[in-house]
């Protein structure tokens, strides 16, 4: 936590993600529904026509149909950090449930927090910032500032003139 009273953190990938293979981070997704209540048909639509294909697509990912009688539908989703998201999708379509599991499949699992900055590095330079001018030699910037001098110069010159 920082003084504003929200979290906030580096910017940086999940175990290093990326750097060699992606592993998706969605470990295990857990749809609950019931079989005849009326909250649940469209959850029973989802699982009918899209389940399939987003298994297909997500083969790393370990899905569960939990039939329950008389509960609410919801989707738990659990990442390989241990985080486990719980939502419900009772007044939702199945198009909107099917871009919720989507959603779900694509985060790691952290908390949305803000980021300090938009670049981090492990290893921090002991030389400094690069800029323009860091391998240049400084008689370089001095003769610029001659030049940009003498334009001052002359524009003044010609603007008293008139």
């Amino acid at each position: 936590m920082t003084g504003r009273g929200t979290a906030s953190r580096f910017l940086q990938a999940v175990l290093h993600n990326g750097v060699g293979r992606f592993v998706c981070q969605l470990q295990r997704v857990t749809f609950v529904l019931s079989k005849e209540a009326h909250s649940s048909r469209h959850m029973r639509d989802f699982v009918e026509n899209h389940l399939v294909d987003f298994a297909r697509q997500n083969k790393a990912t370990v899905i569960y149909v939990v039939p329950r009688k008389d509960s609410k539908p919801r989707v738990i989703a659990e990442y390989l950090n241990g985080t486990v998201r719980d939502v419900s999708v009772e007044r939702k379509t199945s198009e909107e449930i099917l871009s919720r599991v989507k959603l779900m499949s694509t985060q790691s699992g952290l908390d949305i927090v803000r980021i300090r900055k938009p670049f981090h590095t492990d290893y921090p330079s002991i030389q400094g910032m690069w800029h323009p001018f860091t391998n240049k030699r400084p008689t370089i910037n001095i003769e610029m500032q001659k030049k940009i001098a003498a334009r001052v110069e002359t524009s003044k010159g010609d603007a008293s003139v008139s």
